[in-house]
């Protein structure tokens, strides 16, 4: 891997630009130091954070080609490493052209990047073949042969916080194998900054409505009715909709800013199970004290 001699801070300037991605530098200095190491990744934070870009951008950066799976009690381990095709099996016998192969065996033999998104929500016989490819770097396929994975081949693994329903805790032998990165939500200029990129603001509004937008998206981050808050995700498709809205008159900022609020961050929230308020009640609340505190015309 050729980054091997490359100065890691340059390497991570290279990253950001190259990918536009925003802020994230001692995140990716960490990951950058982990690949250098051969070591595989563990990202952890909320739905949102850019776990998923800065992992892609990563393997791009280091020229490996990018295979993706999404974790899932359906994501068993043949899925992972790949299966005989039964028509070609009865035309041909268990030979190379009838065996399909998975993003593990695939990823191994390229020398590529892996990448599993909420690797904790894969069932245990996954895990156990990660294991195998994590500790001797092979796997085994019946019939067939032995996979053996090239130097630069390399996992980044997702989880979010095991308080998220639906996630299962990794087993200890995983988690060990692994190196941790932790993304947390970005300060709120750097948040801003993404919103007029993805959203594509520009003018001299644009720093208001991405202001605004972003102050929203965090007033739901420690809201006493909501569990889960709303990720720089929701700030950039609110900005998008009063975008799309067009010009806004002074006499129509609240009603406009409640619709693309509501709009947005309905789908992004999760309340607290005790609440008995509606989302959209919430959601104008967070709008309004948004709209005291940010004067915008």
């Amino acid at each position: 891997m050729y980054v091997n001699t490359q100065n890691v801070d340059q390497i991570v300037t290279e990253i950001q630009h190259r990918f536009k991605i925003i802020g994230r530098t001692k995140e990716l200095h960490q990951m950058v130091l982990a690949v250098k190491a051969r070591k595989h990744v563990l990202i952890e934070g909320e739905v949102g954070v850019g776990k998923t870009r800065i992992a892609k951008a990563l393997a791009e950066y280091m020229g490996t080609t990018f295979f993706r799976v999404d974790g899932s009690e359906d994501l068993l381990s043949y899925i992972l490493v790949g299966y005989f095709d039964p028509p070609g099996v009865i035309a041909k016998g268990y030979i190379e052209d009838t065996f399909i192969y998975g993003p593990l065996a695939r990823s191994m033999l390229e020398g590529g990047c892996l990448f599993i998104n909420e690797l904790n929500r894969i069932p245990e016989s996954s895990q156990n073949i990660l294991l195998t490819a994590f500790d001797e770097g092979i796997v085994e396929v019946a019939k067939l042969k032995t996979i053996k994975a090239k130097d630069s081949f390399f996992v980044v693994a997702t989880q979010n916080p095991e308080a998220h329903v639906g996630v299962t805790a990794l087993g200890e032998a995983l988690k060990d194998r692994f190196v941790w990165v932790h993304l947390d939500y970005q300060p709120a200029e750097e948040e801003e900054l993404i919103v007029i990129q993805e959203a594509d603001l520009s003018g001299k509004r644009q720093r208001e409505i991405a202001h605004l937008a972003v102050r929203i998206a965090r007033g739901t981050r420690n809201h006493q009715d909501i569990r889960r808050g709303a990720s720089v995700r929701a700030a950039i498709d609110i900005a998008a909709l009063v975008k799309s809205n067009g010009p806004v008159q002074p006499e129509d900022t609240e009603s406009i800013w409640m619709e693309v609020a509501i709009m947005a961050l309905s789908t992004k929230i999760e309340l607290m199970d005790s609440v008995t308020d509606s989302r959209e009640n919430i959601i104008k609340e967070i709008v309004l004290n948004a709209l005291q505190n940010t004067p915008f015309a």
